[in-house]
């Protein structure tokens, strides 16, 4: 969902929802699936999965551009053996016994293409930047006579290979295909199951794709609900998509990005660099030449954990818990209406609402936005059952309408708290960037009293006249360490106030006047007729987006055309008259391979494409070469990192990209022609006699052009198959596409092209006869979290309890107060504390030790609130108290109500 930290989130509020993931060779198999364990013979090391997903650009990434890797991959096909080692660890864990299913990203909506586009300028324009860096820091350490790894330009430089229609995509998915044969031929764990492969080809973002397959399969009649899932990705929206299924049996299996303490298999990576040889002695017998690569450049093994859907689920069965409903509750309404009202927060198609930033808790606020206006709404927001409606009738816009009004009110809150915190860090920074500037002048004027020019001098006359000989651990060394130093430097160099780069806020939203500056700074229009039919367009707009996306999570993409055209989010004020606004999409088809290149890539990374195509890009004739501009202009208003910006590209003219690409598409060889095809998916399975749903898969051997649907009375898999005519496969040989592996010889697999089945209805509740496991978490699990707009400075206290003491009236405004407060009869030791009031919410805590400080907070429902520092006596106690600003802004008070245990 592009929403950055929401993971981090999500654990953090509700953390039985992950398990650790147990590889297949640690003692003891824990079942992390709540259903009946009727199955457990074959079960792996985390209980029984019958399905399991990759999204396979959760793989390919972190294969292709591996962090803190001494010798990382240089051609595609160390690649692409790092990657059959990590499906091999993932397949280990959770042992699926009916489906594998691999899905690729292939050519996504235009709605993710801007982002897609975005994304990749800025990745070109970073590594620019690198190579400048890199380059003065390999100076600076010849300089020192300190020799590191040469640079290196191959196969692997630029990442933006990774997208549909270039020659890395094509090769992957050659590779892909020759992986699963050999797997089926070879390895008992895999002989039972079928294996879907969904190229780059096939149109559609590989976790939608999976979504799809799953939606197709539960609309049959003879669909298992106890079907186990296990989605493997790393990406937010997973999650989403998961709860989205209302399959109850889901699990997503990620990497454990947290912060932790390393675990034991987890070695150092200067450790790991002396250990090639004994792992090329250990490595695996089927493919060993590549495998000894993937060895070699082999990284710390990072642990994974299972986060379980049916737990989350109850989780906000009891976090969304309506006071005095006035509908029935349903709790898969309430699971559609929390997906819906996260996309505000962000995703890959539509940008976030300005007042509600991840960091800043927006989810709770959302959560409570949501149930304190759920009855003023009068009910549930979306009404996923009507998604196929051609006007929109599964948003009810008045309703939506009312919550937004309900988190304005919080808007300029936000905005100023925002700003203040803001101009704090920046004084602070420059504050401690002037300092840091006066003491290194000073130690540099007393070590070189001469000038630094002496100094440089004479550092490189020594260098040049003791020279020694290193071995080959000095350079990995010196070369890890040029790395981590560039590292650094680019991060710097990103973070806009340590760089002094952070730009005036001509807008201060929050402050008097705001919004009109804000288009005025943004759009340039100032007149109020113009700011309002500006407004008007990004509402209609941004609404269209939300409906979009609802359908593109819970059905299917609504338009393959359509995005969002404007770089910002309307404000949360300003969406009125919602009902005006006329709801529907063109169904159309997404755009070829070529053209989606043509589309996202920027010309640093015009090789990927046909020469053709490249002089299109290139040429400043061209109708489209102003798509393509040599400088990025990047939007950093509020953003504190360079990353956070906005790129301010011109939009693809999606017709006129087209009406130029006609016009080479004659130039493209035959095998370029290919790359720009659009395929089907591929199924895969062992040919064997002895399984049923292989020979019920067999029968449609003899059938050259017809689509026959598949045998579901002894496969439980629906849909349709198709001869695959493939020149490359014939008699049992299947040639490897990779180098130094070896060709199948004797396949034992047979494959088909598949067809997924189209549901007929959304069904967006639990399928009939699924068995729901006993719930495990109480009301009492889910902390209570103040707002971010309601307490002072960036973080909440350190602890959140319920206030014991009955909330007292307060006066409105910001005061000031000083008082002594004296610890009651329960209390260990003496203290005193003074307070300062600010907004809150309905909290109070404060603790402390001998010689410690701690803070008192009190939050009351109308916002207002005081916190405090104490100093405690020798003995340790906890101290709750109630305070009370009195007086108007700036005025003196005290404090009242104490209270301590």
């Amino acid at each position: 969902m592009g929403v950055p930290s929401f993971y981090k989130w999500l654990v953090g509020k509700y953390p039985n929802i992950v398990v650790p993931a147990k590889e297949e060779d640690e003692a003891g198999a824990g079942t992390s699936s709540p259903s009946s364990r009727g199955d457990e013979q074959a079960a792996g090391p985390n209980g029984v999965y019958h399905n399991l997903y990759l999204d396979m650009n959760g793989i390919i990434h972190p294969c292709f551009h591996p962090e803190d890797q001494v010798c990382p991959p240089t051609t595609f096909d160390e690649v692409f053996a790092a990657m059959f080692e990590y499906i091999d660890r993932l397949f280990r864990m959770v042992r699926p016994t009916k489906l594998l299913y691999l899905a690729v990203d292939g050519v996504a909506p235009r709605a993710k293409m801007n982002q897609q586009r975005s994304r990749r300028f800025k990745a070109a324009k970073d590594a620019k930047d690198a190579e400048l860096e890199e380059k003065l820091l390999r100076e600076k350490f010849r300089a020192e006579g300190r020799e590191v790894q040469p640079q290196e330009t191959n196969e692997v430089s630029d990442p933006n290979v990774i997208t549909p229609g270039t020659e890395f995509m094509e090769k992957l998915s050659k590779g892909l295909e020759y992986y699963i044969r050999s797997r089926l031929n070879s390895d008992p764990g895999w002989k039972g199951i079928k294996v879907i492969l969904s190229d780059s080809n096939v149109p559609g973002e590989g976790e939608h794709k999976i979504m799809s397959f799953i939606r197709g399969q539960r609309s049959l009649e003879n669909y298992d609900p106890n079907t186990r899932h296990c989605l493997y990705g790393l990406d937010a929206d997973l999650i989403m998509l998961a709860l989205a299924s209302h399959e109850l049996h889901f699990s997503i299996l990620r990497e454990d990005v947290l912060p932790h303490n390393l675990p034991e298999n987890c070695i150092p990576l200067s450790k790991e660099l002396f250990k090639t040889e004994d792992f090329s002695r250990k490595c695996r017998g089927w493919f060993p030449k590549v495998t000894e690569i993937a060895h070699r450049h082999r990284s710390p093994k990072k642990p994974y954990q299972f986060l379980n859907i049916w737990v989350l689920r109850e989780y906000l069965e009891l976090d969304l818990k309506i006071p005095n409903p006035v509908v029935k509750m349903d709790i898969e309404r309430l699971i559609d209406d929390f997906i819906f009202i996260c996309f505000l927060i962000g995703n890959d198609f539509i940008p976030h609402i300005p007042s509600v930033e991840m960091h800043e808790g927006a989810i709770d606020l959302l959560l409570e936005v949501y149930k304190q206006a759920f009855n003023k709404m009068g009910g549930y927001i979306v009404s996923t059952e009507k998604l196929k409606d051609k006007h929109a009738a599964y948003l009810e816009v008045s309703r939506l309408e009312k919550f937004f009004h309900e988190l304005s009110l919080c808007e300029e809150k936000i905005f100023l708290k925002r700003y203040e915190l803001r101009e704090r860090s920046q004084r602070k920074f420059v504050h401690q960037a002037a300092e840091e500037w006066k003491e290194r002048n000073y130690d540099n004027m007393e070590e070189n009293p001469d000038g630094p020019d002496l100094t440089v001098k004479s550092f490189s006359t020594n260098c040049s006249i003791s020279t020694y000989s290193q071995d080959e651990s000095d350079v990995i060394v010196n070369t890890l360490e040029l790395r981590r130093n560039l590292k650094d430097t680019l991060r710097n160099k990103q973070d806009l106030i340590k760089s002094g780069a952070y730009k005036h806020d001509a807008v201060r939203l929050g402050l008097s006047g705001w919004k009109s500056r804000f288009y005025r700074e943004k759009f340039g229009v100032e007149k109020s007729n113009e700011v309002g039919k500006l407004k008007n367009d990004m509402v209609q707009k941004y609404l269209e987006g939300l409906c979009w996306v609802l359908q593109y999570y819970f059905a299917d993409v609504p338009s393959w055309s359509w995005y969002y055209p404007f770089y910002y989010a309307p404000f949360a004020s300003d969406f009125e008259g919602l009902s005006q606004f006329k709801i529907s999409f063109t169904i159309d088809k997404p755009l070829s391979p070529f053209d989606q290149l043509m589309a996202v890539l920027p010309k640093e990374s015009s090789c990927a494409l046909p020469k053709c195509y490249r002089e299109l890009m290139e040429n400043e004739e061209s109708l489209i070469h102003k798509f393509y501009p040599s400088d990025v202009q990047i939007d950093t208003h509020g953003k504190r990192f360079l990353w956070q910006g906005i790129a301010m590209l011109p939009f693809i003219d999606e017709k006129l990209l087209i009406l130029a690409t006609k016009t080479v598409e004659d130039k493209l060889a035959v095998h370029e022609i290919n790359r720009n095809t659009v395929r089907q998916e591929k199924i895969f399975l062992r040919n064997s006699n002895t399984l049923p749903t292989g020979a019920a898969f067999a029968k449609t051997s003899d059938c050259l052009s017809k689509k026959l649907p598949t045998d579901q009375s002894t496969s439980e898999l629906g849909g349709w198959l198709s001869p695959v005519n493939d020149d490359s496969i014939s008699c049992g040989f299947f040639r490897s596409p990779i180098r130094d592996l070896q060709d199948i010889r004797n396949d034992q697999t047979i494959s088909f092209l598949f067809f997924n089945p189209e549901p007929v209805q959304i069904i967006p509740r639990l399928l009939d006869n699924v068995k729901k496991p006993e719930k495990t978490i109480t009301e009492t699990e889910i902390p209570k979290r103040p707002l971010w707009h309601t307490y002072p400075g960036s973080r909440p206290p350190p602890e959140t309890i319920p206030t014991v003491a009955e909330p007292q009236p307060m006066i409105s405004g910001f005061g000031r107060g000083r008082g002594r407060a004296i610890t009651a009869e329960t209390a260990l030791g003496s203290g005193r504390g003074y307070g300062r009031g600010f907004h809150g919410a309905d909290m109070a805590q404060s603790r402390g030790s001998r010689n410690d400080r701690g803070g008192a907070y009190t939050y009351q429902p109308d916002g207002s609130a005081c916190a405090g520092r104490g100093q405690y006596g020798p003995k340790f106690h906890r101290q709750q108290t109630a305070w009370r600003p009195v007086g108007n802004s700036g005025g003196r008070g005290g404090s009242e109500q104490r209270r301590g245990w």
